[in-house]
């Protein structure tokens, strides 16, 4: 029993030291990726060698259940890669944090600005382009800077200047 557990503890501390030796795979160049890869990954292929490799594979599990998604979720995946693609990366930045804080929001929160985004959607179209072009009040957060009001002014400033009468039409 002794001489089993042994040999299985040996087994095990080789194998993991044979894993943790190879280094990960680096996921492959535009140039690399099978022609349906690039056939559906294609809004994406200028920038796709700067791409971080996490996000290289992330983005091909995309392309690999792509082929079973349906006609209309394929079409949706098209427009997104497509708009992100657009995006400048500030742009991408600013969506990649709003992502995050969404993410943190309870789940009822999410459901309100859900309902939110679906009542938006049903108004018509020059509607949303009205709500569109017009910017909305923010509340203020903690880490915008506060405005001082203006120092109040001594009594002499805050005055109005003094005139001299009008002189009377003689009579």
């Amino acid at each position: 029993m002794a001489k089993a557990l042994f040999v299985l503890t040996l087994w095990l501390c080789t194998s993991f030291s044979t894993l943790a030796a190879t280094p990960p795979k680096n996921p492959p160049t535009w140039g690399e990726l099978a022609s349906e890869q690039r056939q559906i990954l294609a809004p994406l292929s200028d920038d796709w060698d700067n791409f971080e490799p996490d996000r290289k594979r992330r983005w091909i599990g995309i392309a690999k259940r792509y082929p079973n998604m349906k006609p209309d979720e394929q079409a949706r995946v098209q427009r997104r890669m497509q708009a992100w693609a657009k995006l400048t990366p500030k742009e991408r930045d600013a969506a990649r944090a709003r992502y995050k804080k969404m993410e943190k929001l309870s789940q009822e929160r999410k459901e309100g600005l859900k309902g939110q985004w679906e009542e938006y959607n049903r108004l018509p179209e020059q509607e949303r382009r009205k709500l569109g072009s017009t910017p909305t009040p923010r509340k203020p957060s903690a880490a915008a800077p506060k405005v001082k009001p203006p120092a109040t002014a001594s009594p002499e400033q805050t005055a109005p200047p003094e005139v001299a009468p009008a002189p009377r039409p003689d009579r």
